[in-house]
């Protein structure tokens, strides 16, 4: 298989969570622990089987990896609140606030410098939040689910500066699997009930969503540009929004398409090539 169908394959596996995530019928926390615990099974078993267990972190280092389940922990909670308190999506596209926000982070944690690029970014982004939210008005019925993407977004960045700093020297399976390892912990003790009419979002979810399409889209970066890659990533709210059209029978209202469209704007803007470093003050 070519890298960039690869990554274009992973992209469209994920693109239909949404959609899971709503017709699944359970809440976000049974949801994230069953479908993690899947993942973690089977992510078990092919590690083992490939011989990478030497690549599982000592006791030392598994603070990071546990940091980054916790904060992936929080970027799919609210992701999935997102999912069920608004539209599809308005969900994608304020989740895709989060290239702006790792470049806007990495000036202070990777030293990357700022530029007038970045800083226009991050005002477009905010301004498609604010056409989005409807100037700010707290009595939009969409408000709880748009703020939860913005979260998940926010998460979502911080878990990708933090891959970078802390994970050079893991195997991407490895990587997913220990955060994995920390979801289950951290959601156990709330686990009361084993709803078995969504045996099949928590097996869709954690094989496919959870494993399948991470190794593919792994597997792609190996030889495709970061640029090119953050590129197709864009494909994913235009196919999140098509499977919601599809299958939920949602129609994005005006405001969404509008403020997501400055947001995704924003988003490329911060992958174009490179611009005037701000002047430190």
């Amino acid at each position: 298989m070519m890298p960039s169908l690869s990554i274009l394959l992973a992209i469209f596996l994920w693109s239909s969570l949404g959609v899971i995530v709503r017709l699944s019928g359970v809440s976000e926390i049974v949801l994230i622990f069953y479908s993690s615990l899947i993942a973690v099974a089977l992510q078990s078993v092919i590690i083992v089987s490939r011989g990478w267990t030497t690549y599982v972190p000592d006791r030392k280092a598994l603070k990071y990896p546990a940091m980054l389940g916790c904060v992936g922990l929080l970027n799919t909670f609210a992701f999935y609140y997102a999912f069920r308190h608004t539209t599809i999506a308005n969900t994608v596209l304020t989740h895709y606030i989060a290239p702006v926000l790792v470049a806007f982070l990495a000036s202070f944690f990777l030293r990357e410098k700022a530029t007038t690029r970045i800083v226009a970014a991050i005002a477009l982004s905010s301004a498609g939040l604010l056409i989005m939210l409807g100037g700010g008005s707290p009595g939009s019925s969409d408000t709880a689910g748009i703020i939860a993407g913005l979260i998940s977004g926010c998460a979502y960045a911080c878990l990708i500066i933090m891959a970078r700093i802390y994970t050079q020297q893991m195997r991407p399976l490895v990587m997913s699997c220990v955060p994995n390892m920390v979801i289950v912990l951290l959601l156990g003790p709330f686990i009361r009930e084993f709803p078995v009419h969504a045996v099949w979002s928590y097996i869709a979810v954690g094989i496919v969503h959870s494993t399948v399409a991470p190794l593919l889209y792994y597997w792609g970066m190996q030889t495709v540009t970061a640029n090119k890659t953050a590129v197709l990533g864009y494909l994913e709210p235009v196919m999140a929004i098509l499977f919601s059209m599809l299958f939920l029978k949602e129609i994005p209202g005006l405001k969404s398409l509008a403020g997501g469209g400055l947001i995704l704007f924003s988003g490329y803007l911060t992958l174009r090539g490179r611009d005037k470093v701000i002047p430190e003050l």
